[in-house]
């Protein structure tokens, strides 16, 4: 059976995107191929465990600098895997550069004659000065790759490194999870309890990190050009920005912080609301797996447009949602309420969103991309 080792920095069940869509192509080949995944740990010490039925090695991590791990067995356990797994291809997703370091010095030590797959999930966008420094590595991780994934024509039109690579680069956008394409009984009745909740109002809904790019502060903004009475702002979630948002929204009476919901419970809200607020601003917000999410329960989504980002190749003008001229929070309310108010547009909106998600972002589809992709190595 052909052997791939799957270079990630997280894997399930620590929560993230990257760490969900590498879980997601090892569940693809699952079966059919020979599976071994190198992430990071949270913690200092290395362990050994099987998820799934996949050997997974968590490297120790001593510190982690501007979001990348460090740690001091990463090398030998890299040497090790090359000696005694001895993979027939290598999937590596990116940006990682402390992993691709090690990586290249690898692939050159033991005469690597594999085949390689670079899962480009973003750009090093907010690290200025490490991106930088790393420009040579990721040249040369392009060069060598036999294969380059991309998620959307959006991100490969607009980043500085991939255009080059054009002959080599597949398109396969994101799945959206298990857990959000069926909806459970209990989930159905907390989502009547919501709605019941907010009677008589329409409710706007975004979940995700409170981070910078998610661009909440505008989202919040926006409010002050909103009827209040008639609409209530659900936020989810928690980041280093939830205390200073917190303050931000303290004299909008309809802006109701949740929290850290389960899946579960976002199902529910997910179900319940009227439209999906999803103000991300910048290149940061590679693709949007919640956006995608939101558009397979048939939920409008207002997004702002952002140059660059696969944001709006997932939700479509006038398609499944609204698109807002970047950073406008006028703007950005006038789309909320033309969904609030015209039923004929909210309906077909509706209906795009469903469909939009059911064309591109079933898992069906994204298994069978995946596969094509691997195929394509032997």
């Amino acid at each position: 059976m052909i052997k791939v080792l799957h270079i990630t920095k997280r894997y399930p069940p620590y929560i993230g995107g990257i760490e969900t869509v590498c879980h997601d192509v090892c569940k693809a080949l699952n079966g059919k191929y020979e599976q071994m995944v190198l992430a990071f740990n949270d913690k200092n010490e290395t362990i050994e465990e099987e998820v799934d039925g996949i050997k997974v090695i968590r490297a120790s991590v001593f510190k982690v600098v501007a979001s990348q791990p460090l740690s001091k067995d990463y090398g030998k356990l890299l040497d090790n895997i090359f000696k005694t797994f001895k993979p027939d291809i290598i999937h590596f997703d990116y940006p990682n550069p402390y992993s691709a370091a090690f990586l290249l010095r690898c692939l050159e030590k033991y005469k690597f004659k594999g085949k390689f797959l670079l899962f480009w999930h973003m750009d090093i966008v907010k690290q200025k000065i490490l991106r930088s420094l790393f420009v040579p590595q990721t040249k040369k991780l392009l060069k060598i790759a036999d294969l380059v994934v991309a998620t959307s024509p959006n991100y490969l039109k607009d980043t500085s490194f991939l255009p080059d690579y054009k002959g080599k680069i597949d398109i396969i956008p994101l799945r959206v999870g298990d857990f959000r394409t069926t909806l459970t009984p209990n989930q159905i009745e907390e989502s009547e309890k919501i709605k019941k909740q907010f009677e008589n109002k329409k409710i706007i809904f975004f979940y995700g990190r409170h981070v910078k790019y998610k661009g909440l502060t505008y989202l919040i903004d926006a409010d002050k050009y909103l009827n209040q009475d008639e609409c209530v702002i659900l936020i989810a979630g928690k980041g280093k920005l939830t205390n200073e948002l917190k303050q931000q929204a303290k004299d909008f009476k309809n802006i109701k912080f949740m929290g850290v919901l389960s899946d579960d419970q976002i199902n529910s809200y997910l179900n319940a609301c009227d439209i999906f607020a999803f103000p991300s601003i910048s290149r940061n917000e590679a693709f949007g797996i919640s956006l995608a999410e939101a558009l397979y329960f048939g939920k409008p989504a207002v997004t702002f447009k952002i140059k660059g980002s696969g944001v709006n190749f997932v939700s479509l003008n006038n398609v499944s949602g609204l698109e807002t001229s970047n950073l406008d929070s006028k703007e950005y309310a006038n789309n909320l309420n033309l969904l609030m108010h015209d039923m004929d547009l909210y309906q077909r909106l509706s209906k795009g969103a469903r469909q939009r998600a059911l064309n591109y972002f079933q898992k069906e589809t994204f298994e069978k991309k995946i596969l094509d992709a691997f195929a394509s190595l032997k």
